[in-house]
């Protein structure tokens, strides 16, 4: 900080004249700086106590789904669906909120809870899937994503359906139609997102938190940006079935944006700190102007051209409002480019000691 250094309560203020000037109190005694340890335990706890309101928020959102599931068959004209879908959307903003920051710490919650068709494809959870899977139980595929694959049967775009019955092993979508289905959807299968959301909290102590872990899980959240706008050219996005992965970009961003604010007085510490600091800063701000801009107004993303590939985009492809999405996002997380949102990152975590993030 330039000009005049705020000291504490009760001691006079000194003029900064370079990178390190003490503050003097009435008594004469200068305060030490803080250590690295002293920045980090703070850090630590002040990611504890951030996250807490989300992780509690995610407790309540998924119970609140579970006890509005019907107990009875049901399919989209039932008056249960708005209020599932409400709760729904409040623990999908919750956990993407956290999971930079918890998913690195605790990796099988968050398949768990946020896995796609294709991680349980691979054997994640309980058992593989396969074209006779269970969709409606526990032991398949688990979490909010399972839970949005028949909350939002009815509005999944054919070519999602057609992806996923390309693949072989996943039935196709479909609301409770048996007895059976609606009480495995309430019982089992929302049962199963409140103890991983319960575990989650429960287990975010300060003494489970690795800082380094979890700063990474920030800079990779925003790595991701681009795998998900990406995948959309695939029929492979995130939050595939509802169509509401644009709202994912934006709370993912949010949840980065005031994690990463723990850490701030710690980089500023540093040599050049405020510098990287206010880079990052920026670029959260850069990334949100984009975001909320006219052109992706809404939940979903734009369609992607016909003959879209992010391989090779072509430069008309490029103009669309899709294409100028995968740009934005891909420049965000280049780290090869100094001025992108992932390599200002590792330049924090490098200051202070971090790991940085490797792709």
């Amino acid at each position: 900080m330039k000009g005049w250094m705020k000291c504490a309560l009760g001691v006079t203020m000194t003029p900064v004249m370079g990178a390190v000037t003490a503050c003097s109190s009435s008594s004469g005694a200068a305060s030490a700086p803080k250590t690295d340890a002293q920045f980090q335990q703070e850090a630590t706890q002040g990611m504890h106590d951030s996250l807490q309101t989300d992780l509690k928020a995610l407790v309540k959102a998924a119970t609140d789904m579970q006890a509005a599931a019907p107990d009875h068959p049901w399919d989209e004209t039932d008056p249960a669906v708005p209020v599932m879908e409400a709760a729904w959307i409040a623990a999908r903003h919750a956990y993407e909120h956290v999971e930079g920051a918890t998913a690195p710490v605790f990796p099988d919650i968050d398949i768990s809870i946020d896995g796609r068709v294709e991680d349980f494809s691979m054997g994640a959870g309980t058992g593989a899937l396969n074209a006779t899977s269970d969709m409606f139980s526990d032991q398949g595929m688990t979490g909010l994503h399972a839970v949005e694959r028949i909350l939002y049967a009815s509005v999944t775009p054919a070519s999602v359906v057609a992806y996923e019955t390309g693949l072989g092993y996943v039935p196709p979508q479909s609301y409770p139609k048996t007895q059976q289905d609606a009480d495995d959807f309430k019982n089992k299968l929302c049962a199963k997102i409140i103890t991983d959301a319960t575990d989650l909290l429960n287990g975010w102590t300060p003494a489970m938190i690795d800082i380094g872990s979890a700063f990474s899980g920030l800079t990779s959240l925003m790595n991701e940006q681009k795998e998900k706008v990406t995948k959309a050219g695939l029929d492979q996005e995130e939050s595939r079935y509802s169509q509401r992965t644009m709202d994912d970009l934006r709370q993912n961003l949010a949840g980065t944006t005031i994690i990463y604010a723990v850490f701030s007085p710690w980089i500023k510490s540093k040599a050049g700190g405020s510098d990287v600091d206010a880079k990052v800063n920026a670029s959260f701000v850069g990334l949100k102007s984009v975001y909320d801009s006219a052109a992706y107004a809404g939940d979903a993303f734009p369609k992607p051209p016909a003959d879209w590939s992010d391989v090779t985009p072509s430069a008309a492809d490029l103009m669309t409002p899709f294409g100028q999405l995968y740009t934005a996002a891909d420049s965000a997380v280049d780290a090869t480019k100094a001025d992108s949102t992932v390599s200002e990152m590792n330049d924090a975590a490098a200051l202070c000691g971090l790991p940085t993030f490797t792709e």
